[in-house]
């Protein structure tokens, strides 16, 4: 294994960390400039508004983007790492 094939391979799962975590970190950053609209519109300041919301939000995206996140990884599991294993 040389070292292209690392640096590649390295490139390749940051990637597809960035991937799988896009909708839950754009769904929280949605919800949370959603709801510091809210509180600056009506001018209440309770931490737990922002934080119940976000969570709630993330759950249900996570749960939605479930197959998608598992599709994902074991597609770049078959194709580069099981492979690369296999001395492919």
């Amino acid at each position: 294994m040389t070292e292209n094939v690392i640096f590649d391979l390295t490139r390749e799962t940051v990637w597809i960390a960035v991937v799988i975590s896009a909708p839950l970190l754009v769904s929280a950053l949605v919800v949370g400039i959603v709801v510091g609209l809210f509180q600056a519109l009506t001018s209440i300041q309770e931490m737990t508004l922002t934080f119940v919301p976000k969570v709630g939000v993330m759950i249900l995206v996570f749960w939605v983007s479930m197959s998608f996140m598992t599709g994902t990884l074991v597609a770049f599991f078959d194709t580069r790492v099981l492979p690369m294993i296999e001395g492919g």
